[in-house]
């Protein structure tokens, strides 16, 4: 670069002239990526309401507000905690809110971006609307965010790990750190990735198959054990397995998402075999393809092999949708795998197509989440401060979004308590409880009863009230009553089918 500066020209004016195409384009792309965190009131992504919630406990534990919860030490799955809490001092949490996670999408978005560029060796820009999709996909939508940020930031790792010279691995340390703190699901993904690429490089010819193959392996030894080994409760409870391919990640609140994350398979797959095809004189261009494909393929037997809930300890809570939240990185090889591919005009309109399909059904299906939770806030706003709640809130029968009571809760925020909050007795966040406190139950087969309907209230949990749908037609018209000793909290309100 130094070599190419016209005298008396900046180095600042250098790179502006060089690269100014590529930075408009990367902050208009960013503009665009945080519309869908801004464009209603909360953002509306499952679990995430209970983040927020459990942001607003610790900041009453730490006013000493919040009677038997404590805030416990801990060294990861607390990365977007702790965050959402700093910035909550400073600016309230709504606003932290916002701000929180839109850096967590630009994170994942441009570390999906950078680790593709470092795979193929080009910036993927044709697949632009394909990873904008899988930024808002099923990780994101159920409110995963400390996974979901720990595979952003892992991207960014592996994309300075991979091509490093010398000392520059030492820029990756600090994101390595960080996906650590965030979740170690990812963290352990970075690791395998790194060992996985390392010591392929050292292997020549077939001697390559070894990697796929031990990969394979030790799921299938995680499959044995877990299956064999009745303490873990381990289940498989997901559907066909061929069905989690990655493209799984655009299913999210009703069948015409799976119908569009067919169509963007499909036309994804088109695009390989007509670009297959084209290059079948070359011999030497299908290299590339080859290690984004075994990482697929060894990703794929992941989450075919690997349970989807299991409880380690019956103290603490579930470790659940495993194989499912897996398929985020999936999604992610995939795109390595297309990104390999020659770009073509038409590719960026096809994965266009499918994102402003996507989007507008993000865009009225979160509207109508944000109506749920605007109802709760008006039931919930003339409460006595202190007032206990449990909320029975079901999502809509073809949804696969089901954490949208918590939107509930998050409206109880200044007003009332969700008494069947899961975090604090899972006992595998930050804000945990003792048994007895008045603000949560510390039993997670409690919590789990009570959110499901099936909990028979005892006298020591009272006064209590319930919040419920009460209007078949409309899910987000709620009701509130009081709960009677004896009686089991679901008896009223929209059951599921089957129920």
């Amino acid at each position: 670069m130094a070599e190419e500066l016209i005298e008396g020209e900046s180095l600042f004016s250098a790179i502006w002239g060089r690269f100014r195409s590529q930075i408009i384009a990367g902050f208009a792309i960013s503009a665009l990526m945080v519309v869908p965190c801004w464009w209603h009131r909360r953002i509306e992504a499952g679990d995430l309401a209970s983040h927020v919630y459990n942001a607003w406990l610790a900041q009453l534990i730490e006013k000493g507000q919040a009677p038997g919860l404590y805030i416990a030490r801990q060294w990861n799955n607390i990365l977007f905690d702790v965050t959402l809490l700093r910035v909550a001092n400073l600016f309230g949490l709504a606003a932290a809110e916002k701000i929180v996670v839109s850096a967590c999408v630009l994170i994942f978005f441009w570390g999906v971006f950078a680790f593709i560029r470092t795979v193929t060796e080009r910036p993927p820009w044709f697949l632009v609307p394909f990873i904008a999709m899988l930024a808002y996909g099923y990780s994101f939508s159920m409110g995963f965010m400390n996974y979901y940020l720990s595979l952003g930031l892992a991207c960014f790792a592996l994309a300075i790990f991979c091509r490093a010279r010398r000392f520059e691995w030492i820029a990756a340390v600090p994101f390595a750190v960080l996906t650590l703190l965030a979740h170690p699901i990812g963290f352990l993904w970075l690791v395998c990735t790194l060992a996985y690429i390392k010591v392929r490089e050292k292997l020549a010819g077939w001697r390559k198959l070894a990697m796929p193959v031990a990969a394979a392996s030790v799921f299938a030894v995680v499959y044995w054990y877990t299956s064999h080994r009745p303490s873990l409760f381990a289940d498989w409870d997901r559907g066909p397995f061929y069905s989690y391919n990655g493209a799984d990640q655009l299913a999210l609140y009703g069948k015409r998402y799976f119908f569009l994350a067919g169509a963007t398979f499909l036309f994804g797959l088109i695009c390989v075999v007509l670009d297959f095809y084209a290059r079948r004189p070359e011999s030497s261009s299908w290299r590339s393809f080859e290690l984004p494909f075994e990482l697929y393929a060894v990703t794929f037997c992941g989450t075919a092999l690997l349970p989807e809930n299991l409880r380690p300890s019956i103290y603490g809570g579930w470790i659940g949708v495993i194989g499912s939240r897996l398929t985020t990185i999936s999604a992610i090889l995939g795109l390595c795998f297309l990104g390999c591919l020659k770009p073509r005009r038409w590719h960026l309109a096809g994965f266009g197509i499918c994102a402003i399909v996507f989007f507008a059904f993000l865009y009225r299906d979160t509207g109508w989440l944000n109506r749920l939770e605007a109802n709760a806030e008006e039931l919930v706003s003339n409460l006595p401060a202190g007032t206990r709640v449990i909320v029975t809130v079901r999502a809509p029968a073809d949804s696969r979004i089901s954490f949208i009571g918590h939107s509930v809760e998050r409206a109880c925020i200044g007003h009332c308590f969700s008494y069947a909050n899961y975090e604090p007795a899972s006992q595998e966040f930050r804000v945990r409880v003792r048994k007895g406190s008045p603000v949560v139950t510390s039993s997670t087969d409690d919590a789990e009863d009570m959110a499901s309907g099936e909990y028979e209230v005892d006298d020591t949990d009272l006064p209590l009230k319930q919040i419920y749908q009460c209007d078949p037609i409309d899910l987000t018209k709620l009701c509130i009553r009081d709960l009677e000793a004896g009686e089991t909290n679901g008896r009223l309100g929209i059951k599921p089918p089957g129920q």
